[in-house]
């Protein structure tokens, strides 16, 4: 009896969680407004009683797909009794009624992450916080109880067997790619929360920025490898080789993370110098809204896409009010306590702080080619002007060139230093390393192909320029100590948390230069014992067999590989399988990986006889792409564990000096 009210306890618990969150959202508020203790005290405790009764109301779903509930509307639509446990796991999120659910859980785990991390800062400042998240919360749980709730009925109707989950999404790097890109998402809304509550505070020193920073880390570090995942998934799995096509929810989650990395430096500068304090506060808006503005996308039906989940225009109207009121009523906030945020402390255009801020107006002007990119398609169409297409020759023409001119800035950051000093200094102390780049980037070409290419070289002499001063910046910062060793242990987790950013950003632009445009492909016909030859490999099908898996028919083709002039050889299996339960055709990829190169293998259509379309590519340094993503990631929770902020803090406690912390 209690398994078959499963979903009436998931859906009690959501209840429950919306009220806790409405009295999180407003008491606390109240308090820190009224200066009364005893109603700031709510703030905690709903913030875990929220996450726990969301968290049963996740795990209420997560039953119902494991057992085949198929007497809920949303395990009959998106899984199947043939579907392997753990794609009926990452089945929750494979549709918009879970995925919201996953959202929402996250948005309360930050928030209870939030309070239970938090001990040591000022009560009124958590108050404000929490109460943020709060008023967030209710907007999300609403839109859930209102229009997507996962718990709906099918009874007495309900089918013997569920509809099945997309093929597309039956895969592992969709498992781990949703829940890495929402915790991305939803954690820029704690520096959000941060930067509302320090305005009606009026708290907008030092002290909230070095609160924030962490966070800000951690939720730009989960969306830069959830983004990185996502390319992944499509480029083995969507069938056609590519790792990025500037689709519409691929361009929603690039948006805030471009704003999110300004935020990021916006965050270093306000912290060690005090200045950037208005860019700062409208970065965290922007960011969050940008997270929101994602959400609207995916999930309202103004666009068409593999990653598109809904397709309600209701669903779509909910969010875009509450983007909105969100965005409207933060930037009324900014607006009340803008003298507020004024500052007087100031620097030359010869400097670290210059730098970060040309850095800074070049990632927004690019969000805002990525925006409107993205957005204006939608708006033509919305007023009836007709449909136009904004494609990849558009995002490239202007991403490219505004990349390059913002990575000139970001290797003259290490070079540079805080406040002023002189163009002369600035020039002699890059000047060896920008020889370096343009000698090594125009020759490196040559090793790579017989053929030099143009955008090659100036992708290597790009990605030079920013780690060789890199190199510089560590020689000045170790020359006087008594040994390297020991001035390797004075520099801060902070400091090789930047470092490894940049190395990251670097390793991702040689990755995109290289297999742009040395990437090798054929499309050819091939049957049992015919053999062709692709950028200095052998390919030969040996065999052509049909297999069943556990809710699909494949036919697999079996290819033999090997170098020309080498006698040894590998196998590669292609398959075309058949979902049983959609009738839905998918091609299976076969890949064999390399640190330098990629060798891919796609089966197309069936032709005549036994031979059958296939696509053979070769794509050099392909994995640099998400190896580059991945040291990003990697310097981001490094630079979290920096030991300033490990220890206890107070609101009186002055700004730790940043051993000149970001570049």
């Amino acid at each position: 009896m209690l398994i078959k009210m499963i979903p009436e306890i998931g859906h009690f618990a959501l209840v429950i969680a919306l009220l806790l969150a409405i009295v999180q959202g407003t008491m606390p508020l109240v308090g820190a407004a009224t200066r009364r203790p005893l109603w700031m005290a709510f703030a905690r405790p709903m913030a875990a009683g929220q996450f726990l009764f969301v968290a049963i109301a996740y795990a209420c779903l997560t039953a119902s797909y494991m057992l085949d509930d198929f007497s809920v509307a949303n395990v009959a639509n998106n899984s199947n009794s043939m579907l392997p446990w753990y794609y009926k796991f990452s089945a929750v999120w494979g549709n918009h009624e879970g995925s919201v659910l996953l959202w929402s859980l996250m948005l309360a785990g930050w928030g209870f992450a939030a309070s239970r991390f938090s001990k040591d800062l000022p009560e009124d400042m958590v108050s404000r916080v929490l109460g943020v998240m709060g008023l967030v919360c209710v907007g999300f749980l609403l839109f859930i109880l209102a229009t997507s709730n996962p718990f709906e009925r099918l009874l007495p109707n309900m089918p013997s067997d569920g509809a099945d989950l997309n093929p597309l999404l039956q895969d592992f790097g969709l498992i781990i790619h949703p829940p890495m890109l929402y915790m991305g998402y939803v954690g820029f809304s704690v520096v959000f929360a941060f930067a509302i509550a320090a305005l009606l505070g009026g708290r907008l020193d030092a002290a909230w920025t070095r609160w924030a920073r962490p966070w800000t880390n951690l939720a730009w570090a989960f969306l830069t490898v959830g983004i990185a995942l996502g390319s992944w998934w499509a480029y083995y799995e969507l069938g056609w080789g590519g790792w990025w096509f500037w689709d519409p929810v691929e361009n929603a989650s690039l948006l805030p993370w471009l704003t999110g990395t300004a935020l990021m430096h916006s965050l270093a500068v306000t912290e060690k110098r005090g200045s950037f304090k208005s860019w700062t506060v409208l970065l965290a808006i922007t960011t969050f809204s940008l997270s929101l503005l994602g959400t609207f996308l995916v999930r309202s039906g103004v666009l068409t896409s593999v990653h598109a989940f809904a397709n309600d225009p209701s669903r779509g109207f909910f969010i875009l009010m509450l983007l909105t009121v969100t965005v409207g009523v933060s930037l009324l906030i900014f607006a009340l306590r803008a003298p507020r945020v004024s500052h007087t402390v100031g620097f030359n255009w010869v400097s670290r702080d210059a730098l970060l801020l040309i850095n800074n107006i070049l990632l927004v002007i690019i969000t805002v080619t990525v925006l409107l990119g993205t957005v204006y398609p939608l708006l033509l169409d919305a007023l009836g002007f007709g449909k136009i297409s904004v494609g990849p020759p558009y995002f490239n023409a202007l991403f490219v060139p505004l990349t390059v001119l913002m990575c000139v800035f970001m290797g003259l950051g290490p070079g540079a230093r805080w406040k002023s000093m002189s163009a002369r200094d600035l020039g002699r102390r890059v000047a060896l390393s920008g020889v370096a780049a343009l000698v090594l980037g125009a020759v490196l070409p040559l090793i790579f192909a017989e053929q030099w290419n143009l955008w090659v070289a100036i992708g290597l002499i790009t990605a030079l320029w920013i780690v060789l001063p890199m190199f510089r910046d560590l020689f000045d910062k170790t020359r006087n100590a008594s040994s390297f060793g020991a001035g390797l242990k004075k520099l801060s987790l902070a400091y090789w948390g930047m470092q490894l950013g940049h190395l990251g950003v670097a390793v991702t632009i040689v990755g995109v230069a290289v297999v742009s445009h040395y990437n090798v492909e054929r499309s050819v016909r091939m049957g049992p014992g015919d053999s062709v030859q692709v950028a200095g490999y052998e390919f030969t099908m040996t065999n052509l067999q049909a297999r069943r898996g556990p809710n699909f028919l494949a036919d697999t083709a079996t290819i033999e590989v090997s170098r020309l002039g080498s006698e040894r050889s590998f196998e590669m299996r292609p398959e075309k399988r058949l979902y049983i339960a959609r009738g839905m055709p998918m091609t299976q990829v076969a890949l064999r990986p390399g640190f330098f190169r990629d060798l891919y293998v796609a089966m197309g259509e069936e032709l005549d006889g036994d031979d059958w379309a296939m696509r053979i590519q070769y794509k050099p340094f392909v994995r640099w792409l998400w190896l580059g993503a991945l040291l990003m990631g990697a310097g981001g929770i490094l630079a979290i564990a920096d030991r300033r902020y490990r220890r206890r803090k107070t609101a009186e406690a002055p700004a730790p000096a940043a051993q000149e912390a970001h570049a």
